[in-house]
């Protein structure tokens, strides 16, 4: 296979001490292209993953048999075929307590896309619904895509880069119709502003401020704040926090860290106003959060966390 998931030895950017190993897309002559497609089974052990990980890239899997959960950052899908998951760069997921699980999955970085920026919206909207049913029709067409997917990378042929791109991009557009979808429309975002959102979700991460995006996008923090207000009708603040709280969340969920190491982590030198800022955001101490979704929690229904 010319591209897959590597083990966690051999990850894309070593992790910090104590947070989920990354995977990145191993990009193999003669293909060169930042895409994969094929079977579970094809993809490697790493597509049934049932230890917390992040991805450098986006994932779309097909379900089409087996039982088991899927953990996507704060969520439980209970595994029911058929369906289709999407999984954007950056969520800590797994598979817990899967049997018999099988499909198809196509993954692929944000540099393939055919539409730029505008599908790395629609992908976001989708995120936000990462998991859902399809009826007879849906299943049908979805797989047919997903085989002319795999197939025409397994092949690579001449020009098969342009036809990857145009199937994954009819792929995308009617995953959005499926009920519950990406229903509205994505913003528009150009220059500044794109660049800003790109960086948003690393600065959640790296604990980045407004000012030190600004700095690193060689703009005023007044002239970024009326780009992506304009863009989003959100302020570059807002996001932000938005992007750390939602980091936040991932490492106290699925890492052994304490509240102080996560604190630093996602910018705060202060664990007392780390507190403070996340019971605002979330309307609960990052302690309680924690044990409210500790799956070792006897209490909490669904049993012991995978080893």
């Amino acid at each position: 296979m010319r591209g897959t998931t590597v083990l966690p030895g051999d990850p894309c950017t070593a992790p910090r001490h104590g947070e989920p190993p990354v995977h990145r897309l191993e990009v193999r002559p003669p293909a060169e292209v930042p895409f994969a497609a094929g079977g579970f089974d094809a993809m490697g052990p790493m597509s049934r993953a049932a230890f917390p990980h992040r991805h450098t890239f986006y994932e779309i899997v097909h379900v089409v048999a087996g039982s088991g959960t899927h953990v996507l950052d704060l969520e439980r899908h209970e595994v029911r075929p058929p369906q289709l998951g999407v999984i954007l760069p950056g969520q800590v997921h797994h598979w817990e307590g899967v049997h018999g699980l099988e499909g198809s999955l196509v993954l692929f970085t944000p540099e393939f896309l055919v539409g730029g920026v505008g599908e790395e919206g629609l992908l976001r909207r989708l995120g936000e619904r990462p998991w859902a049913a399809l009826d007879a029709a849906a299943h049908e067409r979805t797989g047919r895509l997903m085989e002319e997917l795999a197939e025409e990378y397994r092949h690579g042929a001449d020009g098969f880069a342009g036809v990857l791109r145009s199937l994954l991009h009819v792929l995308l557009v009617r995953a959005a119709r499926l009920p519950g979808g990406a229903s509205r429309p994505a913003p528009v975002l150009r220059g500044i502003a794109e660049e800003f959102v790109r960086l948003a979700g690393r600065a959640g991460v790296d604990g980045l401020s407004v000012r030190e995006c600004a700095e690193r996008l060689g703009v005023t923090p007044g002239h970024l704040s009326e780009a992506v207000r304009a863009a989003t009708g959100r302020t570059p603040a807002a996001l932000l926090r938005e992007a750390r709280t939602r980091e936040a969340q991932r490492l106290i969920i699925s890492t052994e860290l304490s509240i102080r190491q996560i604190a630093a982590r996602v910018g705060f030198a202060d664990p007392a106003y780390f507190c403070r800022f996340f019971r605002r955001e979330t309307g609960r101490s990052p302690g309680d959060f924690r044990k409210h979704h500790d799956r070792r929690d006897p209490s909490i229904e669904g049993g012991a966390r995978p080893a």
